[in-house]
């Protein structure tokens, strides 16, 4: 993972959206009130419409400087130019991915609450790890559930940890003290009432939660 890019604040991941101009001016306003990295993910669409969609994100995240990072389809990452790709439990395995996208490329694993997982994901050339969810989510309302302590557990790992699911400014202080360096949105950003202030409220919890001892 290219060492320039920040490894602490909002990881912004996209709703399923099918208007295409909807989705750019969504994301622009999230990425604008300071979002540093973008997950590009719809579990809706078509891989002709994942395709176009992610395609015409690139220009956007260039022009923030974030990284446009592709949910579950490597490939496609891949083909795109996008910046990295996250991969789940069912999409492929780590090393392969990690193989064709190259050192330069970001790739984040989600580890859901298995800590093993996440030792397993480094070891394989995973950038990143993924726990969660953390508390109740309307994206995966019935998700595993992951505990503070598995974000303590993790810091050896010397990678980002970040936590999904159910995150909200209120909440997520108790997440970075545990040492999450991103939080990851979907719904607590691209559904609340004025996008940008939301990202602005996840940004502050980075200010004011303590670090937490290891």
């Amino acid at each position: 993972m290219h060492s320039s890019w920040p490894r602490r604040g909002v990881y912004a991941i996209t709703p399923d959206e099918t208007d295409d101009a909807r989705l750019l001016a969504r994301v622009d306003a999230v990425l604008g009130a300071g979002a540093v990295w973008l997950q590009y993910r719809n579990k809706a669409a078509d891989a002709a419409t994942r395709e176009r969609q992610a395609t015409a994100l690139l220009p956007l995240c260039r022009r923030y400087g974030v990284p446009l990072i592709v949910n579950d389809d490597w490939r496609l990452a891949a083909r795109i130019g996008a910046d990295g790709a996250h991969l789940g439990e069912d999409d492929g395995d780590v090393a392969a991915a990690r193989q064709a996208l190259g050192t330069g490329a970001i790739l984040g694993v989600s580890c859901y609450d298995q800590g093993a997982l996440a030792r397993d994901a480094v070891a394989a050339g995973a950038d990143y790890v993924a726990f969660g969810a953390f508390f109740p989510s309307p994206t995966k309302p019935h998700a595993r559930r992951a505990s503070l302590q598995l974000l303590r557990d993790a810091a050896p790992l010397a990678v980002p940890r970040v936590a999904i699911g159910g995150i909200t400014p209120d909440n997520a202080p108790a997440l970075v003290a545990a040492g999450a360096d991103l939080l990851a949105v979907i719904s607590g950003v691209f559904d609340a009432p004025d996008p940008a202030a939301a990202v602005r409220a996840y940004r502050a919890c980075f200010d004011v939660a303590p670090t937490s001892p290891l």
